[in-house]
């Protein structure tokens, strides 16, 4: 029996939502996110022992963080985060936060670089968590090689970026100016396992598989939502429980996209919780994936 093609894959109009962070010290992590990147808190509330904070720009949130100080920190050799991407509308909001998150003492600036379809600048954060700020290129000059979208990583020069896009108007703005995750780029044991769960079972559509030791994928023809690579973390099994990466958020735009998803799930025999407005599954490293529908209140994500 045939399967419909739209039961196998997520909803063209597939999105990321805010990623989770376990965090050691929520005050200086918090106040970092705000003042390097131009977020602002959104809501807090305290469960148990842990304290959780979700900051955001606008009334979109864009990352939770949950202070957790028992746990040890993470090993950048084991799965988890490879980076947290926001997206950001223009270059100059982009060069904004750029240089908001340079000037932080607390940064540590990892390179930049022109990968075709975006201009992108890498950053790690106090606790030792990568991020990405970047700004797509326009669509139409994305260039396709049959069914994989062309990527690389070539110089982007951060002075001359900055010098060419940096506004005061932008700068003012900050948090005023709208933000999305555009992507989370992950680390995994292995690329034929991380397949097998974030495109067949999950239902991304690989979008780039020849950049050695990375697999890229996403919803409704993006050049990435969701990106795995074994760099660090070749033959890596499943994550001690340690600060980082808590939970990753993906946001579909209809009931039926859950039941689909559940369908592939169940024919996997892959086990999930759901309550009628997510899913909640973990991939074969321990991180969880939740799949959620659209308008999530920030009271929702603090509940997750």
């Amino acid at each position: 029996m045939s399967v419909d093609l739209n039961q196998r894959i997520l909803n063209a109009d597939t999105s990321m939502g805010a990623v989770t962070l376990r965090v050691g010290d929520l005050e200086t992590m918090s106040d970092y996110y705000s003042r390097a990147f131009a977020m602002e808190p959104l809501e807090e509330r305290s469960r148990s022992r842990e304290v959780h904070r979700v900051l955001g720009r606008g009334a979109t949130p864009l990352v939770r963080l949950i202070h957790t100080p028992d746990l040890p920190g993470g090993d950048p050799r084991q799965a988890g985060l490879f980076h947290t991407a926001f997206l950001f509308e223009t270059p100059e909001s982009l060069a904004a936060t750029v240089y908001r998150a340079a000037q932080d003492p607390r940064s540590r600036f990892i390179g930049s670089s022109d990968h075709l379809v975006s201009e992108a600048f890498y950053f790690t954060d106090p606790e030792g968590n990568g991020v990405e700020l970047y700004t797509d290129r326009d669509r139409d000059t994305w260039i396709h090689d049959g069914e994989e979208i062309r990527m690389a990583t070539e110089y982007l020069d951060p002075n001359a970026y900055l010098q060419t896009h940096l506004d005061q108007r932008a700068m003012d703005a900050g948090p005023a100016l709208p933000g999305v995750v555009g992507h989370v780029h992950l680390q995994v044991g292995d690329l034929q396992v991380a397949r097998a769960f974030y495109v067949d079972a999950i239902g991304f559509e690989a979008t780039q598989g020849s950049y050695p030791g990375a697999l890229f994928a996403s919803a409704g023809g993006y050049h990435h939502h969701i990106a795995m690579n074994t760099w660090n973390s070749r033959g890596s099994g499943p994550r001690a429980a340690s600060l980082g990466l808590g939970d990753v958020s993906v946001t579909v735009p209809a009931p039926a996209d859950l039941q689909s998803l559940t369908t592939r799930l169940t024919a996997r025999s892959i086990p999930f919780a759901g309550d009628g407005r997510s899913v909640s599954i973990a991939d074969p490293w321990g991180t969880r994936v939740t799949v959620s529908l659209p308008d999530v209140s920030t009271d929702e994500l603090i509940a997750r």
